[in-house]
């Protein structure tokens, strides 16, 4: 497509999307049972719609995916949509997110745990109790030093990749290096099989949301496969892997000893579940749309290709099984700055204003799909207000970048970019941006399974990468330390600080919130950090998303959860009619 092609196209998608907007609210009653979106509703946007009614209890319930799993070991996994996947169905943690659409999915409620914790001395220990008769897939009891043995795991050199709260939070994890060579962490106590007790460095005021994470599900030791962990999580959840061929197909059935009377959240509506992977380019869009047969049991995972929105909008009968939710993330220009050109903080200004985040908006699928973003932080983060220190044009102004580059004697670069497959087209739209300003970009694809990994490596990282952060529960905490603070920054599996940016001054200041027990005080000091770093220039922030995804015709019980940055709520989805599509 040319550039007037896609400026067309996104006004179009703009005042599609628009028209079924303008009516949407937080008012759930029209989502019960057969509810069917009225044409004034918008496609699930941030409006608490629920796609399908309440689901029917069997069926097979398949998603149609391009990629296999980046991780479903519970101490490796941090990518969505993997993480909504794996705490959903698999393995269950000390507390979840509620699973309702809108804000309420934001709400932490308990899950194997029987409350939210309890502090003590001022926030530095936090005690939780496990539900009674909690059970594996093999029937046995799910024991608290389960949950300890896992956290112990997310601190091994081998298991990267995973979150590491653990390790910034717990006290004595300095030189910890995992539980494989027989050593246990004393910050982590279990005086009884129900019990477990965190001993935290500094206080944390929201570590019952911090629980939420798939670093906080129980792994038994006699388990342990080490790297292997990841073809074969061993069931705490509704569901357990029957037969997982990677790359092809991976297929959920019930965990028999898992019971609903101790889940608040999960449903387990479906028989089973079926992963088809590597369907390449638009193919499973497609099919969703078209619901043939067994398609019509299936959603896209993790999100329609944003070219396809503009075949679904024209189409009520499409749209209204549309779902597209806000994310709460911020998608990122990562520059690195731990060697030249992007050591330089006066190119890294350049490229702020060498950016042309309408180009990336438009190559996205327009502004029904996504926003500009003005600041790393997202408005979920701040307050719901837009954040815009530095007042540049959202098309950027080459001109200017290109003079500030003369000035600090960088003019003719030559840089390289990596992105996931999927973001070509986004990559090339940066390219001609940065072209403008004198910038030479060559981009590089890698397939969406090994991107990670790939510009985790930080020896070889490239000079740009293109990725996102979301907030693993509504706290800048969860955000500016994870990609901005320099002691995050791993030799393998690094995450979050792509730019591998240190700079002492916001290290200090990220200490200095860390402690701060009044949460009002401490938002209000993370959005002025945010305004810092906006100066400092470690990425250039590009957009706030939405994620456009989409169910088959014989789907039900369908939303986005802002839990996971908008991801489709897997404890609740399932099948209008099971007998169908078989």
């Amino acid at each position: 497509m040319t550039r007037r092609t896609h400026a067309a196209l996104a006004a179009a998608l703009a005042a599609t999307l628009t028209l079924g907007l303008g009516a949407c609210s937080n008012d759930k009653s029209d989502s019960g049972a057969d509810a069917a979106p009225s044409d004034s509703k918008g496609p699930g946007a941030a409006s608490g719609t629920v796609v399908g009614g309440t689901p029917a209890k069997g069926g097979t319930l398949t998603v149609l995916t391009n990629q296999d799993f980046a991780h479903l070991d519970p101490a490796r996994n941090w990518v969505v949509p993997h993480m909504d996947f794996g705490t959903r169905l698999i393995y269950r943690t000390l507390t979840t997110f509620k699973s309702e659409p809108g804000a309420a999915g934001s709400e932490i409620v308990p899950d194997l745990a029987t409350d939210l914790g309890t502090s003590t001395e001022g926030g530095k220990v936090w005690t939780f109790t496990l539900k009674e008769g909690l059970k594996y897939e093999d029937g046995s009891p799910i024991k608290s030093a389960d949950i300890k043995y896992n956290v112990e795991r997310s601190f091994s050199p081998d298991l990267t990749g995973g979150p590491d709260y653990a390790i910034q939070y717990l006290a004595g994890g300095e030189s910890y290096k995992g539980p494989l060579n027989g050593e246990h962490l004393a910050s982590i106590e279990t005086p009884d099989d129900r019990t477990i007790v965190f001993h935290l460095k500094r206080p944390v005021a929201e570590f019952s949301d911090t629980v939420t994470l798939p670093t906080f599900a129980p792994v038994p030791q006699s388990q342990e496969k080490g790297t292997q962990y990841d073809a074969r999580p061993f069931s705490s959840g509704p569901y357990k892997i029957e037969t997982y061929d990677r790359g092809k197909q991976l297929v959920l059935v019930r965990n028999t000893n898992w019971d609903p009377a101790t889940d608040t959240v999960r449903k387990a509506y479906p028989d089973k579940v079926v992963v088809t992977q590597g369907i390449k380019g638009g193919q499973a869009d497609d099919r969703i749309i078209a619901s043939d047969g067994a398609d019509a049991n299936a959603i896209n995972m993790p999100w329609m290709q944003h070219e396809t929105v503009a075949k679904v909008l024209p189409k009520a009968d499409v749209k209204a099984r549309m779902v597209a939710e806000q994310t709460g993330c911020t998608d990122m220009l990562y520059l690195n700055t731990a060697k030249a050109p992007f050591d330089d903080p006066k190119v890294r200004e350049a490229m702020m204003w060498a950016v042309d985040r309408d180009a990336q908006v438009t190559a996205f699928g327009g502004p029904a799909m996504t926003d500009p973003a003005t600041s790393f932080l997202p408005p979920s983060l701040t307050g719901g207000a837009k954040s815009d220190p530095l007042k540049i044009p959202v098309a950027g102004d080459q001109e200017k970048a290109k003079k500030m580059l003369q000035e600090a004697g960088k003019s003719d670069l030559k840089v390289s970019l990596t992105v996931s497959t999927g973001d070509k087209t986004r990559a090339e739209a940066i390219q001609q941006s940065l072209s403008k300003a004198g910038v030479q970009v060559t981009v590089n694809t890698v397939d969406a399974s090994a991107f990670a990994d790939t510009v985790g490596d930080i020896r070889n990282a490239p000079d740009l990468t293109l990725n996102g952060w979301c907030p693993d529960y509504p706290s800048g905490a969860t955000f500016l330390p994870f990609l901005f603070d320099g002691r995050t920054i791993k030799e393998k599996g690094n995450q979050g600080n792509y730019s591998q940016f240190k700079d002492q001054a916001t290290m200090d200041r990220m200490d200095q919130i860390a402690v701060m027990t009044d949460v009002a005080e401490a938002n209000k000091a993370w959005k002025q950090l945010d305004e810092d770093l906006m100066k400092k220039a470690p990425a250039v922030p590009l957009l706030w998303q939405r994620r456009p995804l989409l169910v088959g015709t014989n789907v039900a019980g369908a939303f986005g959860n802002s839990g996971f940055a908008g991801m489709i709520d897997l404890a609740t989805v399932g099948l209008k009619d099971p007998a169908k599509g078989k």
